[in-house]
């Protein structure tokens, strides 16, 4: 009718709705696909440098980055729970905590080893470096699920924050790391100004990675997925980002591609969430 009449602002806002609906509908799709045991929990999202020092240390902040634009364009809370930061650039770990809606079921596909490739920044030569980087998504465990923890298998540590934080953080042992030593997790935080704190958060961690580590045992796939996590390099990716000589982040398990890294590296990656859903 608007078309007939030539009424441009009716058609205007027609289009408008039509776009909105769409985004919608893409929404409803996605959403019903996250059905899991724990699609619907928040996560811990652990991100480590490989080998190759200041270069992988810069790739895993990039990584950071993206996530956490993306993490921005969907309204999810996060909080910086460790961070271990490089000599020049960069991080060597970091262990963030995001709250939002269905965020392991979203997330969980993004586990894996990640590449990229480019002509590094820190090479006076100009040379194309290969850079890898670890990134792991944890459930955010709730306090009524039973993870029995002994506290003769662990190993607490505690030890002088390095980030920001203020005088105080800076110049007392506040940080805590604890190691479960039938498992070999290891798990850390320095963001709270007392140790007692600190604990109190590394606890809440440990049983969220001792019950994906339970849920792993259970799968047939457990075995090669931990030999992965072992190996941050080659053979073991699951996305590459290429800057130079061309341009492209492909998927090497569902084959998508995007021919523009720097959107992707923007926080642009709905594709890769929502396909790797898709292909759970």
């Amino acid at each position: 009718m608007a078309t007939e009449e030539k009424n441009e602002e009716i058609i205007k806002d027609c289009n408008l709705k039509i776009d909105e609906l769409y985004q919608e509908l893409k929404q409803r799709e996605v959403n019903c696909f996250l059905s899991g045991e724990n699609d619907d929990l928040n996560i811990y999202l652990e991100i480590h440098a490989g080998a190759g020092g200041t270069e992988s240390q810069d790739w895993a902040d990039m990584l950071r980055r993206m996530y956490l634009k993306w993490f921005d364009k969907k309204k999810f809370n996060y909080q910086l729970i460790s961070e271990h930061k490089g000599e020049e650039a960069g991080i060597k770990s970091s262990t963030i905590k995001v709250e939002g809606d269905y965020l392991y079921g979203l997330m969980k596909s993004e586990s894996g080893v990640h590449r990229l490739v480019r002509i590094s920044p820190f090479d006076s030569g100009a040379r194309r470096h290969t850079s890898f980087a670890s990134v792991w998504v944890y459930p955010a465990v709730e306090d009524d699920i039973n993870i029995n923890i002994d506290e003769k298998d662990l190993r607490v540590d505690t030890y002088r924050s390095s980030g920001a934080g203020g005088q105080h953080v800076n110049t007392t042992d506040s940080a805590v790391r604890i190691t479960h030593l039938p498992t070999k997790i290891v798990v850390q935080c320095q963001n709270e100004r007392s140790q007692h704190k600190n604990k109190e958060t590394c606890f809440k961690m440990l049983r969220a990675r001792l019950y994906e580590y339970e849920m792993q045992k259970r799968e047939e796939e457990n075995q090669k997925q931990l030999n992965t996590k072992t190996d941050i390099g080659w053979g073991h990716q699951i996305r590459s980002y290429v800057l130079q000589p061309y341009q492209l982040v492909k998927d090497l398990r569902n084959k998508v591609e995007n021919t523009n890294p720097l959107s992707v590296l923007d926080g642009n990656i709905d594709q890769f969430i929502e396909e790797g859903i898709k292909n759970k």
